[in-house]
């Protein structure tokens, strides 16, 4: 499923995450928990990886992340607002030291005029720093732009 890029970026990101002792947990939507399964793809990667929200829905952003009902109304579940979100309740939830989160339009559907198929938020929260949120617009198939996400989301979250 994974290229060998894909595969040598996660064990490049597992061996630095396991160099500064730090563990990582994922909250993802559009990519749909493809972060969390390239990482632990990787042997060893227990050392580093805590856990990985799959929040694909509105209410599991709300339930198991914290957004709030009034950020995804103001705007939208495709934002960076919410993205930020998703990181830092993953942060807070599962005790990990970095979070990285996605939330985008994978299509072929689903996009409008001013959030359109490719465009995906990618955020990292670090305790004790700010969050960092990227806009991507991606272009392809629903499965190109899915790793795309996260090959981005990886090199954001580079320790």
């Amino acid at each position: 499923m994974f290229t060998k890029s894909h595969i040598k970026q996660a064990k490049d990101f597992i061996k630095a995450c396991e160099k500064q002792n730090v563990r990582v947990a994922t909250a993802e939507s559009c990519t749909g928990g493809l972060i969390a399964a390239l990482l632990t793809e990787i042997p060893g990667s227990s050392a580093v990886f805590e856990r990985g929200f799959v929040t694909y829905s509105n209410e599991a952003k709300q339930s198991l992340l914290g957004v709030s009902t009034h950020t995804l109304k103001q705007y939208g579940a495709v934002s960076e607002q919410v993205a930020k979100t998703m990181a830092e309740g993953a942060l807070k939830k599962s005790g990990a030291h970095m979070s990285i989160a996605v939330t985008g339009i994978a299509g072929p559907g689903g996009g409008t005029y001013t959030k359109p198929v490719g465009l995906v938020y990618i955020a990292v929260a670090i305790a004790k720093n700010k969050t960092i949120v990227e806009e991507h617009r991606f272009k392809g198939t629903r499965a190109q732009i899915r790793l795309d996400a996260v090959s981005a989301a990886l090199k954001l979250a580079t320790v």
